[in-house]
């Protein structure tokens, strides 16, 4: 029965003894490693030797594995990719098509409920503009420790926002009902979903801020695990001695979240349709005549 009024202490206690940390000045820097899976049979892979996919996963580690610098105030962020080169040898066939799909830096004002990302897709540039939407956050007892710092846990259920990679398939079918299938599938994939959000978050550094969309918890979010994705913080610095100005994205076509999402989810699907033409016919062997 004491459990819940003892982290609320905590909570607290932390809380106002770290306060006299955040001048109006305050600034801080957090390094993150975000990490995705894939479903290798999601893209075909139920077809694949066991080489092939390792072949597939290694040249799609550059873009499953990223490191990102959230710099962060008390009401603005700046979220960057940091950009490393190539391993010798790795190719570089997969980065235009990962630089496709990710996203450049995103900037959040929690004050103005401003978002605003600088974004590149197939060559063209876009400047993603939309409102920060709420998170509906359940705040959870359990603790554990990230580094130096005590986080506590929440949850949230979201309706993830942009291009979701896991919806567009490799060609599968080589007959009718096959292919009817995957026609199935792909519209059942094209269904809004939703995904538990579990984050990890610590009232020593309070600012509402976090990695990429997440925000708006007492206290900056270290650790993010949202469906296949993991994103975690690896180092902290507060009120470095050469501050960065958290600058606006302003370059490219003025979308929203919506219409950008519109716009990249129809140029999947028309890739998805070019390579799975290819696929089918290299499928049937050399054209066997029709019946």
């Amino acid at each position: 029965m004491n459990r819940l009024p003892l982290k609320i202490a905590i909570v607290l206690t932390v809380f106002f003894t770290s306060t006299n940390l955040f001048a109006q000045d305050f600034q801080g820097k957090a390094v993150y490693i975000s990490k995705t899976t894939m479903d290798m049979d999601q893209f075909g892979g139920q077809d694949m030797t066991p080489e092939r996919k390792k072949q597939i996963q290694e040249r799609m580690k550059s873009f499953l594995e990223k490191e990102y610098t959230l710099t962060f105030s008390k009401s603005e962020s700046i979220y960057k990719e940091e950009e490393k080169l190539a391993a010798p040898g790795s190719g570089g066939g997969g980065r235009g098509f990962g630089a496709s799909l990710t996203g450049g830096p995103k900037y959040k004002n929690i004050q103005t409920k401003e978002m605003i990302q600088d974004q590149e897709f197939f060559g063209k540039q876009f400047l993603v503009k939309d409102e920060l939407k709420d998170l509906e956050w359940k705040m959870g007892t359990e603790t554990k420790v990230i580094g130096q710092y005590t986080c506590f846990k929440a949850t949230a259920t979201i309706v993830p926002s942009g291009l979701d990679i896991s919806s567009f398939r490799g060609p599968r079918g080589r007959d009718r009902n096959e292919t009817e299938k995957d026609t199935t599938d792909s519209n059942e994939a094209k269904a809004p979903k939703t995904i538990e959000v579990v984050a990890w978050y610590t009232p020593q550094i309070p600012v509402n801020q976090g990695p990429d969309d997440y925000w708006g918890l007492p206290g900056l979010i270290l650790e993010v695990n949202a469906d296949r994705t993991t994103i975690l913080c690896t180092q902290i610095v507060l009120n470095p001695k050469d501050k960065e100005t958290i600058d606006k994205p302003k370059k490219g076509q003025v979308v929203t979240q919506a219409e950008y999402t519109e716009i990249t989810t129809k140029k999947m699907e028309e890739m998805r349709e070019l390579y799975g033409g290819r696929g089918g016919r290299g499928g049937r062997g050399g054209g066997r005549g029709r019946n």
